[in-house]
């Protein structure tokens, strides 16, 4: 591991992978000494197209001859931002029109907290246990895990938490409630699908009290699921819908769309109600947009559910008690974090990325890009079935 690395880096754990990365290509990431590794996390479901992805990097080129930077987010038009925006509300239902351009999938779940007070003029916000926001203050807040918030108290107040696909707590939504947010597939949590209805029992519940339904689709959003967003597989539209994550392709982005009539609340009473310097930046813009292309002009979308039976059909084995997800968000759920810690660390010894989840020790991430081949798929539950076969329970 490079020394340097460990040394003028800031790092989020004790313990980090310490891979010395040289380059990327499709579906595979190089090491400075040439090894080869099969990526099937995508740099945690960022990288939808893969790794140097043609007409992402084409489109980067392209605006990088013409302009960068010009003016802070809301203020000159400028094409990329324009076409994308544009282009999203075409393919989102009514009346889920106006977008807001972002940095981060936490700055876009910080934008709709505040937007989701804004149009009600209440303050309670409602979570689950076991979500994941992001990590910056507001989205924290509404983080559903106490040990990893506690010693950053205190955060914003009125915040209370529900439980995933429990029916009983949707009382909890009032009058009073701005709004609720939730993970369309919970992700930290172990890629937990919602079951019996329940993301059309709480847009029920949230339209007969006026409180705001918030989907954040960080990970399920851009064709990971079979549809463009999560949301699509439950027949449900939220008054608010987050993204980031694998919008831009690799790129660092984010995102919250919803009606021209909440979004326009943003820009007066008081004025500037969110601002970001460098949201809608137009070399992100034009790479989310050429990744959005990619993913509606292609068939990527529909073979990712054909590869998810694939890696369901392959990766059978003792120590996998079930797969959890769709698409190409899955998880391998096995016994213990021990096995699950053992597989991945030594997967990767044998050329093959898999990663943790935050908040489920034993679930092993698989979100491998979406233009990932069969090909490889093949090769990469190969390589897993042989790691498990060397453990020793």
């Amino acid at each position: 591991m490079d020394n340097d690395f460990i040394k003028y880096q800031a790092q989020t754990s004790p313990y980090p992978l310490g891979m010395e990365v040289s380059h990327a290509k499709g579906s595979y990431i190089f090491d400075t000494n040439n090894k080869k590794y099969l990526d099937l996390v995508a740099g945690v479901s960022a990288c939808t197209l893969g790794h140097q992805p043609p007409r992402v990097n084409q489109a980067i080129k392209d605006q990088l001859d013409k302009y960068s930077h010009v003016m802070v987010y809301g203020e000159y038009s400028q094409s990329p931002a324009v076409e994308y925006c544009k282009l999203m509300a075409s393919l989102l239902p009514k009346p889920l029109d106006k977008t807001y351009l972002v940095n981060s999938g936490t700055e876009a779940i910080e934008g709709a907290l505040k937007l989701a007070r804004r149009t009600t003029g209440r303050s309670q916000l409602i979570s689950c246990h076991n979500a994941y926001h992001g990590n910056t203050m507001g989205s924290m807040s509404v983080m559903g895990f106490e040990e990893r918030k506690r010693i950053f108290r205190p955060l914003i107040p009125d915040v209370d938490f529900i439980t995933f696909n429990n029916e009983a707590d949707l009382e909890k939504i009032t009058t009073k409630t701005a709004g609720i947010i939730l993970e369309t597939i919970q992700g930290g949590a172990g890629f937990i699908e919602p079951h019996n209805n329940f993301l059309k029992k709480v847009r029920e519940r949230c339209t007969e009290v006026g409180a705001m339904m918030i989907l954040d689709e960080i990970q399920p959003g851009f064709g990971r699921t079979g549809k463009l967003f999560g949301f699509q597989n439950y027949d449900v539209v939220p008054d608010i819908v987050v993204m980031g994550k694998g919008m831009g392709g690799g790129m660092p982005v984010g995102a919250f769309t919803a009606s021209s009539e909440m979004m326009d609340l943003l820009s007066h009473d008081p004025k500037l109600g969110h601002i970001t310097t460098f949201g809608g930046h137009p070399v992100i813009a034009a790479a989310c947009l050429a990744t959005l292309q990619e993913i509606t002009e292609t068939k990527l979308m529909e073979e990712t559910l054909e590869k998810e039976k694939l890696f369901k059909s392959l990766l059978v084995h003792p120590l996998i008690k079930e797969i959890r997800g769709r698409g190409l968000m899955l998880a391998a759920m096995t016994e213990s974090a021990e096995i699950t810690n053992e597989v991945i660390l030594k997967c990767q010894d044998k050329g093959l990325i898999l990663f943790w989840l935050l908040f489920e020790p034993n679930a092993i991430r698989i979100t491998p890009p979406l233009t990932i081949s069969e090909d490889e798929i093949r090769e990469g539950c190969a390589i897993l079935i042989e790691v498990m076969n060397e453990i020793r329970i």
